[in-house]
């Protein structure tokens, strides 16, 4: 039942307003759908409960959309995660510990949405669901808060020492962003970042970003595209190798029709 996710109609419908108008309340930063590949809006339990809160504010107690963006952010800094955000072993999901980290940081919504290039709304919705915010942003939130993502999707738990994973058993980060799975091939606190990407029809990063470091892909199946610099394209297909400095402006997305997967190694520890 907690996987329910409506269409933008359908949400619209349960809520007792048009489609434009959800279009409208995301235009104002009241609320940001998940989105996938395709674009395709989608809503799920805890953003049905927000449309709720939103259509109250404005039908029964008249607030415009400033007021209600406040009256939403109050709630937010002020509730604690959404029903669901422990995984299947306890642990706390990526939303809920950066809420945590945020918290311990002393830092409000505002000033983190305003350092990830991010939005109150989507920031805090991620922060109740672990859903909404595309690679990009969630590295530039991890960036604010002083950690990485292989740190928040629990990656480090291990000593260190020695990682060995079997075929299948590798460790996933977290569900978080629309047709990308990304898998730890190597636990533990490492020099080296090991994974496999995973890329669904039409994934991408949603944008450039940076951090230290260098970063090797190796294309085990289908094909990828990346923009280094914003202006130089590199077409990678199964089989073909890339070598690049983390700290140019990187973005990628799968231009296969198809599931595209990757080995992706960064070095150091910084994505």
């Amino acid at each position: 039942m907690d996987d329910i996710r409506f269409k933008i109609a359908d949400a619209a419908r349960l809520v007792g307003v048009s489609p434009s108008t959800l279009r409208l309340w995301e235009t104002q930063d009241l609320i940001q759908p998940i989105r996938t590949p395709t674009g395709q809006r989608l809503y799920d339990r805890a953003m049905m409960a927000r449309l709720q809160t939103i259509a109250r504010l404005r039908t029964e107690k008249g607030l415009n959309p400033s007021a209600i963006r406040e009256s939403l952010r109050q709630d937010d800094e002020d509730a604690g995660p959404a029903d669901g955000q422990e995984n299947e072993n306890g642990e706390m999901q990526v939303g809920a510990r950066i809420r945590r980290l945020r918290r311990e940081a002393g830092k409000t919504l505002e000033a983190v949405s305003l350092e990830a290039g991010t939005s109150i709304s989507q920031l805090s919705m991620f922060e109740r669901t672990s859903q909404g915010l595309s690679l990009k942003a969630l590295h530039a939130v991890a960036r604010s808060l002083g950690t990485t993502l292989a740190a928040l999707s629990g990656q480090e738990r291990s000593d260190g020492r020695e990682s060995l994973i079997r075929q299948g058993q590798w460790l996933a980060w977290p569900d978080t962003s629309p047709g990308v799975a990304v898998q730890a091939l190597a636990a533990g606190r490492n020099q080296m970042e090991c994974n496999r990407f995973v890329l669904g029809p039409g994934a991408s990063s949603e944008g450039a970003y940076a951090h230290e470091g260098e970063e090797f892909v190796h294309v085990l199946t289908g094909s990828v595209e990346f923009i280094l610099d914003g202006d130089q394209f590199f077409e990678l297909n199964s089989g073909d190798s890339f070598y690049f400095e983390s700290r140019r402006p990187h973005s990628w997305r799968n231009s296969f029709d198809g599931e595209t997967v990757l080995l992706w190694i960064n070095t150091p520890a910084t994505f």
